[in-house]
């Protein structure tokens, strides 16, 4: 005989511990709950307005620098490590867990122009105003001996920048014109030049791993493939480019760094027009790094701030300053997806968090689903005038903001005076060009 009874799960109803909350058993029919709209509105207002609460990115800063810092380079497979030039040819190798400086030792006579550690990770290499090339050990040497580089090579010609390969031994290097180089050679594999006072910036692409990009004096991107007798591509910008950065994920694009006060994001097989245009520096944009995930980037800005921006908007999802940081030189997106670095003009690097509003270290479960329902709800009501005002707000200092209204002013003006001449003239005679288009002048192959 076969008797039914009613039967529970104990873990919907018990308690883990005598302090833990008591579960109430819900009923998600819709019908039972009119306001469940209003509810989570008003839940999403409360976590937005708590977001910009809690938005407290500054971490730290690392002292030691007796000049401006000039490069960054993260270390490959270490996530604490990180080793930084100064404009005084002083080289530091940081901890940034502990927030400490391991090494430090006079690199170069002059600018550290880059920092490259090899593909072993067994050394890095420096370059500098002095015209050296030179290879140092990635081991701290023992007490009491003094710093001395394993190779130096005397290159011909300044050098303003370094990169080097994935997967091999072979490093770039670009200044008036741009060598490769292997690390058992003291003199360059392969020279590319084209008609080109100097190079300021060289990155190897991390996916295709023999295209090279780099940026020039005469205002244009040049394209080098390793495999190539010659240059592959130019690309002319309105006003000069100062650094370019590959996105990690997407072998095809990059992203560049101008004077104009503005960032482009351009696809190699597209050189024509950007696929996208960044705005909301007010000074010229110095400085961008990938994050890891391809998603974002990070730049610095003579405007003395830092922004944030997602690789398919045209502004930036968040603005950091302080009072005393000064001009931007360097900035860097750590490997683990969580910290920004800054080097600036007053010798100082800073540490930030990459998400304003994120706690850091361990969360419980709990916390955890809280945080992941806060999140769903500010996704969920993103258009609603009042969570999109309070998530945009940002405070800036008064010269950006001023200068911000200004540069509105003058867009405006412009616009209006082209939509002018294009009603008073003959059909075609003031053709329409688009906001991305407008920035490239021309393409040489």
């Amino acid at each position: 005989m076969k008797v039914k009874v009613l039967s529970r799960n104990p873990d919907e109803y018990l308690r883990e511990t005598k302090r833990d909350i008591c579960k109430v058993p819900r009923n998600y029919d819709p019908a039972l709950h009119p306001f469940e709209a209003a509810r989570e509105y008003t839940r999403a207002l409360n976590a937005v307005k708590l977001e910009r609460v809690f938005a407290k990115p500054f971490i730290g800063n690392l002292e030691g620098h007796k000049d401006g810092v000039s490069c960054f380079c993260k270390h490959p497979t270490e996530l604490s490590t990180l080793a930084s030039g100064a404009f005084d040819g002083e080289v530091k190798v940081w901890n940034l867990a502990q927030k400490t400086c391991e090494r430090t030792f006079l690199a170069h006579d002059g600018i550290i122009r880059g920092i490259v550690f090899d593909v072993n990770v067994e050394h890095f290499i420096t370059v500098g105003d002095d015209k050296t090339i030179k290879v140092w050990k990635a081991e701290k040497p023992s007490f009491g001996t003094e710093e001395e580089p394993i190779n130096t090579i005397i290159s011909k010609t300044i050098i303003t920048g370094i990169s080097h390969h994935r997967r091999k031994p072979i490093f770039a290097t670009c200044g008036e014109v741009c060598h490769l180089w292997e690390e058992t050679r003291n003199e360059p594999i392969r020279t590319f030049k084209w008609g080109v006072d100097s190079l300021y910036d060289i990155k190897y692409n991390p996916v295709q791993s023999n295209l090279l990009a780099a940026c020039a004096s005469d205002r244009s991107i040049i394209l080098y493939d390793a495999r190539e007798t010659g240059p592959l591509r130019k690309v002319f910008m309105r006003l000069k480019t100062n650094k370019l950065s590959w996105n990690p994920m997407e072998a095809v694009t990059f992203t560049c760094a101008n004077e104009d006060y503005n960032l482009y994001t351009f696809d190699i097989r597209k050189l024509k027009t950007p696929v996208n245009v960044h705005k909301d520096h007010v000074e010229a944009v110095v400085d961008v790094d990938y994050a890891p995930t391809g998603k974002e980037f990070v730049t610095g800005s003579y405007d003395k701030s830092i922004r944030v921006f997602e690789v398919n908007k045209g502004h930036s999802r968040e603005v950091y300053h302080t009072k005393r940081m000064q001009r931007l030189v360097c900035v860097a997106w750590s490997l683990d997806n969580k910290y920004l670095l800054s080097g600036s003009d007053e010798m100082n690097i800073r540490i930030w968090k990459a998400r304003a509003s994120e706690k850091l270290g361990v969360l419980k479960p709990r916390e955890k689903a809280a945080l992941n329902y806060s999140e769903a709800l500010k996704e969920k009501f993103a258009a609603h005038p009042q969570v999109k005002r309070i998530a945009r707000h940002r405070q800036v200092p008064k010269h950006i903001y001023k200068a911000k209204n200004e540069l509105r002013t003058i867009r405006e003006k412009s616009k209006r005076k082209e939509a002018n001449r294009r009603a008073h003239s003959k059909p075609g005679a003031v053709p329409f060009v688009s906001e991305r288009e407008r920035h490239v002048v021309r393409q040489n192959i």
